[in-house]
């Protein structure tokens, strides 16, 4: 589920599709060309129109020749690709490495089934959040686990620092990061346009379910059920030596219901889902409860305060935080993040917005940002300055638009 990072990183993509670069563009996410990676799909990119952008580190494909709000709805109507193969891929392997993951993240990793997955946080010592990740406990001895491309570096510097003292304690536990191209295919024809090109039913692939297979011919592929636009779908890891040959499958099969999306819709996508971003909606100074993430610590590990930050997280569960995320929805003039938010009567600053966009699913503004826990109600009107004007707006539940994850009942 997660993982597009940074604020400046998505100010900086929003005016590069504007056709404008920041003065004040930090070197992380507007690095000299030559210092810039490449997906395995860079070339493939290119054939298909993609205009390509500095991301992270990484040159990623911001839209297509269809554009931004295009691409969005196609996803949300039919099937698009996404090309994630900047995020970190690393399998932890030893017969320690669920209380190794146990030692950074706030979820029950003990607890997780063969091939059962879980979105997770690892946290500080102040309870504030460093990342959010996927982890899958698969059938094959070691876990999967899968993190954000801006936080690349510093979560892999965090892993193998907590694996060196994790060995000196007698822990036994090896990291490897796994060198595969990976690709998100969303939307509601997903399983029609994927299942003739797999050697397993996709309908034995619950939500946060992991297996490996073969897809479109191509060989030792994982294929995760989850996602970051809401809709159903999956994460398919596949070797770099197979990702042409799997793209073009897909893309050729589908006649046409399937399509290749860039970052800018995948940030709206996620944005209608109410799903955060690293940087944006969550990050080191705001923890799980301050971002209506209560439901990732799991029940099991409270009272053992076995987790950094377990101390100040657990009281905040108990004692309720000072703020809240929560949603707006609001029409006029587009909302974006650090719009100041006030009270109804504009009387009071009550906090402040992290995301925003205007919605092509619903045509109103959706918008989301941290306020005080009293105006944290559905429904409680507020007011958002936007250029010096006050916009009206309302806490809104989210998900914005409903998801639509294949559970198993």
């Amino acid at each position: 589920m997660a993982h597009i990072r940074g604020s400046l990183a998505l100010r900086s993509l929003r005016n590069i599709v504007n056709g404008s670069k920041p003065r004040s563009a930090s070197k992380r996410f507007y690095a000299q060309d030559a210092e810039l990676k490449r997906t395995a799909l860079y070339d493939f990119h290119l054939a298909e129109g993609a205009k390509m952008v500095p991301f992270a580190g990484w040159e990623m494909p911001v839209k297509y020749k269809t554009g931004i709000v295009e691409e969005h709805l196609h996803v949300r109507q039919n099937v698009g690709i996404f090309d994630v193969s900047h995020m970190l891929q690393t399998k932890v392997e030893g017969k320690d490495r669920k209380e190794f993951m146990e030692k950074m993240v706030v979820t029950d990793i003990q607890g997780l089934q063969d091939n059962q997955g879980t979105l997770t946080v690892f946290t500080n010592d102040q309870g504030g959040i460093l990342d959010d990740l996927i982890i899958n406990n698969t059938n094959k001895d070691y876990l999967y686990v899968v993190s954000n491309a801006g936080c690349a570096d510093a979560d892999w510097a965090h892993m193998k620092s907590t694996e060196a003292s994790f060995l000196k304690s007698g822990g036994d536990v090896k990291l490897t990061v796994i060198e595969n191209a990976l690709l998100a295919v969303q939307g509601p024809q997903m399983v029609s346009v994927l299942q003739p090109g797999v050697d397993f039913d996709l309908k034995t692939l619950p939500f946060m379910t992991t297996t490996e297979g073969t897809v479109f011919g191509v060989e030792n592929c994982r294929v995760t059920r989850c996602g970051y636009t809401g809709e159903d779908g999956v994460e398919i890891s596949v070797p770099k030596s197979g990702a042409e040959k799997l793209l073009s499958s897909l893309l050729v099969s589908s006649h046409g219901s399937v399509k290749l999306i860039g970052l800018g819709a995948r940030d709206s996508l996620r944005l209608e889902a109410g799903l955060c971003l690293y940087g944006n909606d969550i990050d080191a100074s705001t923890s799980p409860v301050e971002a209506n993430l209560t439901w990732l610590v799991s029940k099991s590990r409270r009272p053992k305060l076995d987790f950094p930050g377990a101390e100040i997280i657990v009281n905040q569960i108990k004692k309720k935080p000072s703020k809240r995320r929560v949603g707006f929805v609001s029409s006029g003039a587009p909302i974006r993040g650090h719009a100041k938010i006030f009270s109804e009567d504009g009387s009071d600053l009550i906090g402040e917005t992290t995301s925003g966009c205007p919605s092509p699913s619903l045509k109103v503004n959706v918008s989301m940002g941290y306020v005080q826990t009293p105006f944290a109600k559905n429904g409680t009107k507020v007011k958002i300055e936007v250029r010096k004007k006050m916009i009206d707006a309302e806490v809104s539940k989210m998900p914005f638009v409903p998801s639509k994850y294949f559970i198993l009942k």
